[in-house]
């Protein structure tokens, strides 16, 4: 769900992007000049900004402050009837290798990325929280294989988990108990990889989303 001051903050920054005041590698104002800007609680600014570093488009630093991405080149749409099981069949053709391809080229920089987001996600307490966190992890994943037409499809594909009846499937079948086993699951896609164990990490992810697909869809 995103909040009035989430929103205010994307308005923000596309209005700075669009008039070159908040290029990327621009410096945002502080949580307190935000605070007074926005006339909003200190949590809630945190919460926005949050959300934005989720998306990639910003990055924060702690003791220097948050930071304009460049932000990601989305060029396709998933259709808008695509159903659920045609995202988990796509979602297993594409991210077990992307996993693979991942733990034989990912930079430090890229683990290091990873491992934010796994920890953000074991750290969510609830579904809306941790559902952001796991869509940025597989995304930190991707971004880790550095191939620019690999990641355009992956985008493509993961777009369709912003459509209505993805995130209405995943809120209903979401406990947990389920959300702690995806997080143990994460750890170990994470850990092939830190290994750079491309077969471990593709079987790790295969198995994960077969999981997946049959908590949502039902098959057993």
């Amino acid at each position: 769900m995103v909040t009035t001051v989430e929103q205010t903050l994307r308005a923000l920054l596309a209005a700075g992007a669009q008039d070159g005041t908040l290029g990327p590698g621009s410096q945002l104002p502080t949580e307190r000049d935000l605070v007074e800007r926005l006339a909003a609680p200190r949590s809630a600014v945190r919460r926005a900004l949050a959300a934005l570093e989720r998306d990639g488009l910003v990055v924060r630093h702690v003791g220097r402050g948050t930071f304009v991405t460049e932000p990601p080149d989305r060029p396709g749409m998933a259709p808008a009837d695509t159903s659920p099981a045609e995202i988990m069949q796509v979602r297993l053709l594409i991210e077990p290798q992307v996993a693979s391809l991942a733990a034989r080229v990912a930079t430090q920089a890229d683990l290091d990325r990873i491992a934010h987001c796994l920890a953000r996600g074991g750290q969510s307490d609830d579904h809306e929280g941790f559902e952001a966190w796991d869509g940025a992890l597989h995304r930190a994943i991707a971004q880790a294989a550095h191939n620019g037409l690999l990641l355009t499809m992956f985008d493509v594909m993961n777009d369709a988990r912003a459509l209505p009846v993805w995130g209405s499937l995943k809120s209903r079948t979401s406990t947990p108990e389920r959300r702690r086993c995806y997080h143990a699951e994460h750890t170990a896609i994470v850990d092939a990889l830190r290994d750079r164990d491309p077969d471990g990490a593709r079987d790790r992810m295969r198995e994960h989303l077969a999981g997946v697909s049959d908590n949502l869809l039902g098959r057993h």
